[in-house]
């Protein structure tokens, strides 16, 4: 949002090239010298308001692109970069004693940037695109560290070494002690345990800050209305900026370095260039061996190909609707900030409520993300029939009046609490046992990647078109795309095979009743070691 209006503040209409879309304000001084500037002003002012013409800017010249495509372009650049960045450190969480350090570089330079945004004015709006990318990158990367934590919190946990104390001693367990349940261990239970507790402090985080910036919004416009939008938008930004430098101080101070033992080749490097290069070169061969190794579990390949495709749905989707609201609709701030606030409370209860309604009509898990996936269907559909000619004559339907967008974020956020989870889960089934950290990670870069795509597309076909709204053709395509792939899973085969190449690549051979068998009950509770497998 405040990528396109930085852009819109210094852009002009395309249907002159000479129009700004945003007059600047009368001053008092041109009242009192003289009607004909104050005259001029309000004809141009009465002009542009009836021009409906796009919004362009024209960072290198050319005919220009829209202040919509720009900002979907940036996520783009941002996103890849982030998948980038992710691929080349992915080994540092789990090697040498960097995990803390980085933790905390990104931290505080994803903050800084964040920050940084108050001092980006429309004269100078292509720096903005810079600290986006800053900010995105460092964002992924530090859910990514602090994920690989989970497991060393869970095994150093004092109800673990108490259970692990007590079963070496072989005596009854102490009452603070973890027990294990007859499917899981103490540690994965624990890590799961500890993974449902981050994920709804997060929940509830994410609400309380959009609560707070709504109420500093209002303040703003009531005390500083006469204020460019994008000066209030930027003073929104360096206060979550700082709200999330003072959160990172807490780990600086409280979280154990907990460092990993040392890469095999980064010991006799005596410069730092050559250590990072150690690190970033194990990274990139670790990632094409684990894609090496999918690429012969049929399943488990189809199911990352569908992933790409979903994952760039559903980026796609959340970027296209708040512009579409933003450009289309005319919707101000705040409104689109309670409908972040609607989605996210949606998918609250779409995380819990999923489970129940799978068991009620007995669906196996890729059944119900198929059957999220029809559900998020509706969405750029209800867009399109904004093209009827008898729903665009009543005025109302198809995304004509602002209140509509309201029951689709709704929808949005319900099928989010069910593919987040069921997604991670029915992975699970079909990565190799021993081998849950590598496949992770190359979940987490292929969910990170694809969002390049879908935003530039759309981002194509807003300066083509000059409107949104036929974007929603392209996704409503891109949502249905996952379906037939999905639907030709075998959950069982995929099982098999994945116990199979655990075997080959232990040098066994494969037996029907091995003991890597697992109960489909360890996948629910495996579900909540996914941050480990990004580290």
């Amino acid at each position: 949002m405040t990528l396109e209006q930085l852009a819109k503040e210094r852009g002009v209409r395309r249907s002159d090239g000479i129009t700004p879309c945003v007059l600047p304000a009368v001053t008092t001084e041109k009242l009192i010298n003289g009607t004909h500037a104050v005259t001029s002003f309000i004809r141009r002012a009465a002009e542009a308001a009836a021009d409906d013409s796009q919004c362009i800017i024209k960072p290198f010249g050319g005919s220009g692109i829209s202040t919509a495509s720009f900002a979907m372009y940036t996520f783009s650049a941002a996103v890849l970069v982030q998948a980038l960045v992710l691929i080349s450190f992915s080994s540092v969480a789990d090697y040498g004693t960097y995990r803390k350090r980085l933790l905390l570089g990104f931290g505080f330079t994803g903050s800084l940037a964040c920050s940084l945004f108050i001092v980006v004015f429309p004269s100078i709006y292509l720096l903005g695109p810079l600290l986006v990318v800053v900010g995105v990158v460092c964002l992924g990367s530090s859910f990514v560290l602090l994920n690989s934590f989970l497991p060393l919190l869970a095994s150093n946990h004092t109800s673990i070494r108490d259970y692990e104390g007590a079963e070496s001693a072989g005596g009854p367990l102490s009452a603070g002690s973890a027990a294990p349940s007859k499917s899981t261990s103490p540690v994965l239970a624990l890590s799961t345990q500890i993974s449902a507790k981050g994920v709804g402090l997060g929940y509830v985080g994410a609400v309380l800050m959009q609560l707070v910036s709504i109420g500093l919004l209002l303040g703003l416009n009531k005390f500083a209305s006469s204020t460019a939008v994008s000066t209030r938008l930027r003073v929104i930004l360096f206060f979550v900026g700082l709200v999330w430098m003072l959160g990172t101080i807490p780990c600086a101070l409280w979280l154990r370095d907990r460092p990993g033992p040392p890469l095999e080749g980064s010991k006799g490097q005596r410069s730092s260039f050559g250590r990072v290069a150690v690190y970033v070169t194990f990274a990139w061969k670790a990632v094409w061996k684990t894609v090496k190794i999918a690429a012969q579990l049929r399943q488990l390949a189809m199911f990352l190909v569908a992933w790409f495709l979903l994952s760039d749905a559903i980026a796609t989707v959340s970027g296209t609707a708040i512009l579409f609201a933003r450009t289309e609709l005319k919707m101000d701030t705040v409104p689109i900030a309670i409908l972040s606030i609607t989605a996210t409370t949606s998918g609250i209860a779409g995380a819990f409520l999923w489970p129940r309604i799978a068991k009620r009509f007995g669906m196996r898990p890729h059944r119900t993300i198929v059957a999220c996936v029809i559900l998020m269907e509706i969405i750029p559909i209800y867009g399109l029939i904004g093209y009827l000619p008898l729903i665009k004559a009543w005025g109302v339907g198809g995304l004509q009046q602002a209140w509509e967008i309201y029951p689709l974020g709704v929808v949005h956020g319900f099928v989010m609490g069910g593919l987040s989870s069921y997604c991670r889960s029915f992975y699970g089934q079909l990565i190799p046992p021993g081998s849950e950290a590598a496949f992770y990670a190359l979940y987490a870069i292929t969910d990170k990647g694809s969002s390049a795509v879908g935003p530039a597309v759309v981002g194509i076909i807003v300066d083509t078109v000059g409107s949104i709204r036929p974007a929603f053709g392209f996704l409503a395509v891109l949502i249905a795309l996952p379906i037939p792939l999905i639907l030709s899973l075998d959950p069982d085969k995929g099982r098999d095979d994945a116990k199979n190449m655990a075997l080959v690549l232990s040098g066994k051979t494969y037996d029907a009743g091995d003991a890597f068998a697992m109960d489909e009950s360890d996948d629910d509770a495996a579900e909540g070691l996914l941050p480990h497998g990004h580290s």
